[in-house]
């Protein structure tokens, strides 16, 4: 019940924090959100009605949070719902606040960052809760899952869309294409600065070998195997370039989500061992990763 009740006041923060980093920061400075976000800030800013993008950003996190329920997992899709109503209250109930100024000439690129920086986190502590902000983030578990992809980099492409419908709403507005190409660059720095502080903060679709050098192969082996049932490993025989003793390199795949857990197990069953780790890109799609749900 402690975790179940820590789960969600974490997951009602990061709505929360995605309500401000939205209110203050992101439309204040014009910028165009990814997905269906995207267009919903298209709409506002081609009206100049806030309660505009609250209803239209309500009804599109309708329709994505019930593929979430049906193609992801039901845990996931009431987690997210519970971030998108907080989003939605505190996007009506935060008072009106001024932190900067979002004219070009002063600190709108402050105000862009801030708000890529905010949103990102905010999404991080909802995935890592088994929810998430919505919209793309919906779409992200899914494909993140099917391809094994960082969740950030499917924000990056659900961006293509919406910035293209969002600017060429600008460009009938206003008809200058000045104002667009400025438009394009703030959204680019917001896009990619809440994608890289999502894929920093949240980490589970980034995968990693852990390499071992031990002479203790069957305990060490046995770490890997318990600590996670899915998780196998591979063996090598080496020899010392100086001592001519033979040892052997235990290798395991594993998300960076697992690394700290099993590197503490291995730690554990060879206290003296040699352990290192790297990146690695393009595993196959059978490798598994639990669902976030």
């Amino acid at each position: 019940m402690r975790r179940l009740l820590s789960d969600y006041g974490l997951i009602v923060l990061a709505g929360v924090l995605y309500a401000c980093a939205l209110k203050y920061f992101v439309l204040p400075s014009n910028v165009i959100l990814t997905g269906f976000e995207g267009v919903a800030t298209a709409l506002s800013y081609y009206f100049e009605s806030y309660e505009l993008f609250i209803v239209a950003y309500a009804v599109f996190q309708a329709a994505l949070l019930t593929f979430a329920y049906l193609r992801v997992s039901r845990v996931f899709a009431r987690r997210s719902l519970v971030v998108v109503g907080t989003v939605i209250a505190m996007l009506s109930l935060l008072p009106e606040l001024t932190f900067a100024q979002p004219e070009p000439q002063n600190e709108r690129v402050i105000l862009v960052l801030f708000g890529g920086i905010l949103a990102g986190t905010a999404k991080a502590i909802a995935f890592k809760r088994r929810g998430s902000t919505g919209d793309e983030d919906v779409l992200g578990a899914y494909f993140a899952i099917k391809y094994l992809k960082p969740v950030g980099s499917i924000a990056v492409l659900a961006g293509v869309g919406s910035t293209a419908i969002g600017l060429t709403m600008d460009l009938v507005k206003n008809g200058r294409f000045e104002s667009v190409v400025n438009t394009l660059m703030y959204t680019c720095i917001y896009i990619f600065a809440s994608a890289e502080t999502l894929n920093n903060l949240y980490r589970k679709f980034k995968i990693t070998m852990l390499a071992v050098i031990t002479r203790h192969v069957k305990e060490v082996g046995g770490a890997i195997a318990s600590t996670s049932a899915h998780r196998t490993f591979t063996v090598d025989r080496g020899t010392g370039g100086r001592s001519g003793s033979e040892f052997f390199v235990v290798k395991a795949i594993l998300t960076h989500e697992e690394l700290p857990q099993m590197i503490s197990a291995v730690s554990r069953a060879d206290p003296d061992c040699f352990y290192y780790y790297h990146d690695l890109e393009g595993v196959s799609r059978r490798y598994y990763i639990e669902p976030i749900g």
